[in-house]
């Protein structure tokens, strides 16, 4: 007999080699219909896999995130074996889960596979799916010899470099080396599987694009087929809704329709800001300057260019030269006056990826107390940041954007306090977008990194004490911090219940070491800061392209680029037009005058298309009363007022 725990600690004993799935038919008949996968330990396995004495054991069901997880790896080797049936010549290589589904990566020596073949192969998965194959895990010796070992190797013609390569891998690092089979198909894999094919009856393809084999795109060109899978019809039908519903919402669409921002050829991944994005633009950088005036922030502004020796010192250019933009001093060719040559300078510059050396700069020009701290610098500063042409998107990922950046010197004794301040900062930010579901990840050292591990284990442990002394709940982000130090990420919603990741507070010991900053402490003796890197929006170009496709463009009246047209009824009402749209400049509002020799409803239909939040009508008898006619976006008909009390009851129109 074996004895295992569940999770609210209670024992169970079980016959010597029971497995998972004997453990949730003791339990309940209910529980072991419902049973995907098991979490042993920590560890997700199979339901079938022998339970170790002594082990921690939960069943999980498709109300556990992890069973999505497992439910879509083993939809990935159907499809994959689905693809092999239609496409006998193609090779398998790779195929995880990703956030929203699955992909699997194929090698194909002649033709290619097109969303025009995703019927056929999604109607060869529902086959698959009908005949109810048990998942089975195999275990193979490295030896041609095996069974199952001779089987993965010739399932897709026997000389499959890529399943070799993988498997040469694995013997390498010494480990077990596993397959899992259903019917005559067999892939290389580590597992866990759902119990059969059976529960993979709600999968749809999703798109296909290229691929390079290691990511190396010096290595064989692959097809990357997508997919996702839930575990009910209804579910699956949501996940397209909201696909739909987002295509809609596209900032990159929007952006155009609302006449809000461009990109050209000439200038890559570097977007043009419109009047009317530009406006929105500033809305935002206002509304973070006002928040951080509340806070005891100083702005202040360095410049973009500075010396290529100051990023040696920071150790961006050991751990982002990649990503960096650098000048290069150019002369015509006294001898060849056509010719251009490149001038070696004894002062290589590049162009700022980042703000926060130019802000220890700042703060070193002069001694500190530690009276003045915290020091907390703000700046919406211009960064550049290479960015490779496939990966640019829209708003998302630019070459050029501007940080709502600011950085915090701070004793030792006063970081629990400035990160708990900042995560009330953040919440009242989001809170202002109407965004109120996000969460928060503590991201520890990254592999690349600068300092030692006691500065790590410093920097650590003072962000866990925060999280911990404010009472937040966090998630754990083992490897994700950044290159200087561990940081908080926020992870927000939004109305679609996409998650973004939004703002940032990084603690690094490292660079004002590097940079030999220091202040006079209450001890008479000279110390060095601890600095918190924090963003809160992030980048305004991101943020913008966040908001456009969380409102869908139809701004809240504070936010909106413009948040009144003016419309007179015909051409003789133009003169009481301009004086309405005086006045409600005068007010403070971002007013338009519609003077254009078109139809009023062809102007109320374009406003509502622009999704202007009021329309202000004038016709013969708003001018005779010395009044206006009101039409709200969200609110429909308003009627006849006066422009006072229209005033008076307006919503909130500035932060």
């Amino acid at each position: 007999m074996i004895s295992v725990k569940l999770p609210d600690g209670s024992p169970r004993e079980l016959k010597d080699g029971a497995s998972a799935a004997d453990l949730a038919a003791a339990i309940g008949s209910r529980l072991a219909k419902d049973a995907v996968a098991a979490k042993v330990d920590g560890k997700v396995v199979d339901l079938a896999l022998p339970l170790p004495h002594g082990a921690t054991v939960q069943i999980l069901t498709k109300k556990d995130k992890e069973a999505l997880e497992v439910l879509r790896h083993s939809a990935a080797h159907m499809m994959a074996d689905a693809i092999l049936r239609i496409f006998p010549k193609a090779q398998l290589t790779i195929g995880p889960v990703v956030e929203d589904g699955f992909y699997y990566d194929i090698f194909l020596p002649e033709g290619k596979i097109t969303v025009e073949d995703f019927p056929k192969i999604e109607g060869e998965m529902a086959k698959i799916a009908r005949e109810g194959f048990v998942f089975q895990r195999c275990v193979a010796r490295y030896d041609e010899a095996n069974e199952f070992y001779a089987r993965y190797k010739a399932i897709d013609g026997g000389h499959n470099k890529f399943k070799q390569e993988l498997v040469d891998g694995i013997a390498r690092r010494g480990e077990e080396l596993t397959f899992y089979k259903h019917g005559d198909f067999i892939d290389l894999c580590r597992g866990p599987h759902v119990p059969s094919t059976a529960w993979l009856k709600n999968v749809k393809l999703t798109k296909v694009s290229g691929s390079y084999w290691r990511a190396d795109a010096n290595r064989e060109q692959l097809v990357r087929v997508y997919g996702t899978a839930f575990f009910s019809k209804e579910e699956l039908d949501e996940y397209f809704r909201v696909l739909e519903e987002a295509k809609k919402r596209d900032h990159r669409v929007l952006g155009e329709q609302l006449e809000l921002f461009m990109f050209n050829e000439e200038a890559p991944g570097f977007p043009f800001y419109l009047p009317k994005g530009a406006a929105l633009w500033n809305n935002l950088a206002n509304y973070a300057r006002n928040k951080l005036k509340k806070r005891a922030y100083q702005e202040v502004k360095g410049p973009i260019v500075l010396a290529e020796s100051l990023w040696h010192k920071s150790g961006h250019y050991a751990n982002y030269l990649e990503n960096m933009f650098f000048t290069k001093m150019k002369m015509f060719d006294e001898k060849k006056p056509d010719a251009v040559v490149d001038v070696e300078e004894e002062r290589p510059m590049a162009i700022k990826p980042m703000n926060c050396p130019g802000h220890c700069m700042i703060f070193k020009h002069k001694l500190r107390s530690h009276n003045e701290m915290p020091l907390r610098y703000s700046e919406l500063g211009l960064v550049h940041r290479r960015e490779l042409s496939g990966v640019r998107h829209g708003l998302f990922r630019v070459q050029a954007f501007t940080q709502d950046d600011a950085h915090h010197f701070v004793t030792p004794d006063q970081i629990v306090g400035e990160v708990n301040m900042l995560i009330d900062y953040f919440k009242e930010v989001y809170a202002d977008f109407n965004i109120t579901e996000y969460h928060m990840e503590l991201s520890t050292r990254p592999a690349k990194r600068v300092g030692s591990e006691e500065m790590w284990d410093r920097a650590e442990s003072a962000l866990k004490q925060a999280l911990e002394s404010g009472g937040y709940n966090y998630k754990l982000n083992p490897g994700d911090g950044a290159f200087y130090g561990p940081k908080i990420d926020f992870h927000i919603k939004d109305t679609l219940k996409r998650t973004w990741q939004c703002g940032t507070i990084q603690l690094d010991f490292s660079m004002p070491a590097r940079f030999e900053l220091e202040y006079v402490g209450a001890d008479g003796q000279r110390h060095t800061p601890v600095m918190i890197h924090r963003a809160g929006l992030g980048s305004l170009e991101r943020f913008m392209g966040m908001i456009i496709e969380h409102y869908a463009g139809a701004f809240p009246l504070w936010l909106a680029p413009v948040q009144v047209w003016v419309i007179p009824v015909s051409e003789k009402f133009a003169d009481y037009a301009r004086e309405v749209h005086g006045k409600l400049l005068d007010f403070g509002l971002r007013a338009e005058c519609n003077l254009k020799d078109d139809r009023l409803g062809y102007k109320i239909r374009e406003a509502s298309l622009q999704k202007i939040p009021y329309v202000i009508v004038l016709g013969d008898k708003e001018q005779a009363a010395g009044s206006i006619n009101v039409r709200s976006r969200d609110k429909g008909e308003l009627g006849e007022m006066t422009l006072d009390k229209y005033f008076s009851q307006l919503e909130c129109w500035q932060k």
